[in-house]
């Protein structure tokens, strides 16, 4: 990797910010913008802007300048916002990474879901993914599917403080999760090996319960966890019901194999002490 690399990011959202905070002064980095205001937060933090919802032929002249393309953007009701907008031959020319979700495995009644696995979601939208990492894929594009993301102001420190944590039994249910920063260092390890296609899973080694982790967040804290709740779909939200209505354990072995990858927090625990960690350091007072 030099500093000829260049990254365009088509979407820009949580996973990529990470990203592009790992490649920082290693890579030109580039990324769509929804708007004006967008844009100039992009060139406040060195990075080019792409307003690729009015400018096609903007889109095209990044991503052919481009060595690397991150895919971020979820599929709307329409599909995939960026597939169909790139030419064949530019995308067949470059390193293209798309990110999926671990949720196009489905229910695997708390078994473990490998790669080679085929895929039977169940949920609307891990179906728009599927189909979507499909069209990136015959394009070319390796295939990253991400477990449960959490991260600074994305874990359960955050709902435990906002009062939206819930401790729910379901007997049997796990998931298997990632810290942001793990994602975006294995995505960092990826475009420096281009012989590494296919499909990868991106989890961290350590499958749980929900209940575990909002338990352990409120250690840190020092604070009383939620009381046990009964799993009950008809007193929760329908998105919140559906993350109960699948388990599943997934595998890390191939990006381990592959990309030489180790999470530098392989359980929630040692995830959630560093986010902890960080939160008061950066509200101790000055010496």
């Amino acid at each position: 990797m030099t500093d000829t690399m260049k990254v365009l990011f088509l979407g820009f959202g949580y996973v990529a910010r990470a990203t592009a905070r790992a490649l920082a002064g290693r890579a030109r980095l580039m990324a769509t913008a929804r708007d004006c205001g967008t844009a100039d937060a992009l060139r406040a933090q060195g990075i080019a802007p792409v307003i690729a919802a009015t400018d096609r032929a903007a889109l095209a002249d990044a991503a052919g300048a481009a060595s690397h393309i991150l895919v971020s953007a979820p599929p709307g009701a329409a599909g995939d916002p960026f597939l169909g907008l790139i030419g064949p031959d530019v995308l067949e020319a470059r390193w293209v990474g798309y990110l999926s979700t671990t949720g196009v495995y489905g229910d695997r009644r708390g078994g473990w879901a490998f790669e080679w696995d085929t895929p039977r979601p169940t949920q609307e939208r891990s179906v728009k993914r599927l189909e979507a990492e499909q069209g990136w894929q015959d394009a070319g594009a390796r295939i990253f599917r991400l477990a449960g993301i959490y991260g600074p102001g994305r874990s359960a420190l955050d709902a435990l403080r906002e009062g939206r944590a819930r401790r729910i039994i379901r007997h049997g249910h796990v998931f298997s999760r990632i810290h942001v920063d793990d994602i975006a260092s294995a995505l960092v390890l990826a475009m420096a090996r281009p012989e590494a296609s296919g499909v990868i899973n991106l989890a961290d080694d350590c499958p749980s319960s929900q209940s575990k982790v909002v338990e352990e967040a409120a250690r840190l804290l020092g604070v009383e966890p939620p009381m046990e709740e009964a799993f009950d779909a008809g007193a929760m939200s329908a998105m919140l019901a559906s993350f109960y209505a699948e388990s599943r354990r997934v595998s890390n072995a191939r990006a381990r194999q592959v990309l030489g990858w180790r999470p530098a927090y392989p359980s929630y625990r040692e995830g959630l002490a560093a986010i902890h960690a960080s939160e008061k350091a950066s509200t101790a007072p000055a010496p």
